[in-house]
């Protein structure tokens, strides 16, 4: 029998522990940019970026909340674009992230930021996109080319990005020595063998991620991608909201995921694996004492979030070929969103 060639997704997978390399010796433009931001003196933060950035964005929100204590709201383009609305920017910190930096509404909700008076900052993998020629700042990826339509390297490098970013303004010595740490825990994370989890997936006719505080968009980008290349619902919920009205949809069929870091949310996050599992539904967790799926062991909470999505992925692209499907192609999904 041949071996299947690995697809395109499994390949830039690897790709990341390299990649994250390349961007942490970036410091220079992260100092830099730091002082800029430092100066304009934000008073609030908004964070535009569809899907996967949008996750990214998610996992930020925490980030400049409880490291920097900037009230932090997510974008709605629609203003800018469907409304041709003109909210005051002045005094805003305007952050899009974008794969390609060529979603036309992305790029009209940063120009009119900026022309509002936001200080704009572009978190990209594409230099020379019209994301790029429109703002202030630009800060690279330096993911290199990405071939399969659904995102992994550049999700987590923009994430590291940003964190570096909050490391840099908030002066947060930890934080910054573990970003370095980053690239190597991510190469063992990648190791890190979900079998289980992946096995539930292949005729699960749904399934659900939890996580909360900073693995909250972890969780919501993972449900993202399960639904992108399984071609089944996947949500993601706050692990405090899951305990409600969510928890009626939860059986045995629908696995769980729960990503719990090392944080003030482990208790609860843990609660729930324990009233999950002891109702015999089908849970898995990752981080801390008694996680059911094998793990590096926990390091710094803002980090272990971004190191989580590397087995995860891998075991959602084994999953979609066990289902027959390409990973590197899911259907009706494009890498520049067409929206306005």
């Amino acid at each position: 029998m041949t071996e299947q060639a690995p697809s395109a997704m499994a390949q830039e997978i690897a790709e990341v522990p390299d990649c994250a390399e390349r961007l942490l010796a970036n410091s220079g433009m992260i100092a830099k940019f730091a002082q800029r931001i430092s100066d304009h003196a934000p008073r609030f933060v908004v964070l535009c970026g569809r899907g996967s950035s949008g996750h990214v964005g998610v996992y930020l929100r925490y980030l400049f909340e409880t490291k920097l204590a900037l009230l932090t709201s997510a974008a709605a383009p629609s203003v800018f674009t469907a409304y041709d609305a003109k909210p005051d920017m002045r005094g805003v910190l305007f952050i899009v992230i974008s794969q390609s930096g060529r979603s036309p509404d992305l790029v009209t909700a940063t120009r009119a930021a900026r022309e509002q008076g936001a200080l704009t900052l572009a978190i990209l993998n594409d230099e020379n996109s019209p994301a790029a020629e429109v703002s202030e700042l630009v800060l690279p990826i330096y993911a290199g080319r990405e071939r399969a339509v659904a995102a992994t390297k550049t999700v987590v490098l923009s994430m590291m990005a940003g964190a570096q970013l909050v490391a840099a303004l908030a002066r947060d010595d930890q934080l910054s020595e573990a970003l370095q740490r980053l690239p190597l825990r991510c190469c063992d994370a990648r190791a890190c063998d979900w079998r289980d989890w992946q096995a539930s997936l292949v005729a699960a006719p749904a399934a659900f991620t939890a996580g909360r505080g900073y693995s909250f968009g972890t969780a919501r980008e993972i449900a993202l991608k399960i639904t992108e290349t399984l071609r089944i619902p996947g949500l993601g919920f706050s692990s405090a909201e899951l305990r409600h009205g969510p928890r009626a949809a939860i059986n045995p069929s629908t696995p769980l995921l729960i990503f719990r870091q090392n944080d003030e949310t482990a208790e609860s996050s843990g609660a729930l694996t324990r009233e999950l599992t002891e109702a015999q539904e089908s849970v898995f967790c990752v981080g801390g004492a008694g996680c059911s799926l094998p793990w590096i062991g926990d390091d710094h909470p803002v980090c272990d979030p971004i190191a989580m999505l590397l087995p995860a992925y891998r075991a959602i692209e084994t999953a979609a070929r066990a289902r027959g499907f390409d990973p590197d192609n899911p259907p009706h999904l494009t890498k520049i969103t067409r929206t306005l």
